[in-house]
């Protein structure tokens, strides 16, 4: 994966917006170690965490065409973003 493409990630899911921030909220907020974030802005699209060294993490999710598209930011917390969206149930892959 280039640089570009561990910063900014995306993923369809079939939850609704809200349900996909309510589990980034405890995704997060959960984690023990030097990669613990902690809510700093939270919006209807999209919340925000603080991590080490005052690293953004973004989570934004926005409903449309049938699932909710949801994109992650972050420069060092790309791994944390990845396994954040393997716990959300994917768009099944139409044949």
């Amino acid at each position: 994966m280039n640089p570009s493409q561990s910063t900014l990630q995306e993923f369809q899911t079939t939850l609704s917006s809200a349900d996909v921030l309510a589990r980034a909220r405890k995704f997060f907020a959960r984690r023990n170690s030097i990669y613990a974030a902690f809510l700093e802005q939270d919006g209807p699209a999209h919340v925000t965490f603080r991590g080490q060294g005052g690293e953004e993490i973004v989570i934004g999710a926005m409903e449309r065409d049938g699932s909710t598209l949801v994109t992650g930011s972050s420069y060092i917390f790309d791994m944390q973003i990845a396994r954040f969206f393997t716990t959300l149930p994917a768009i099944e892959a139409v044949a």
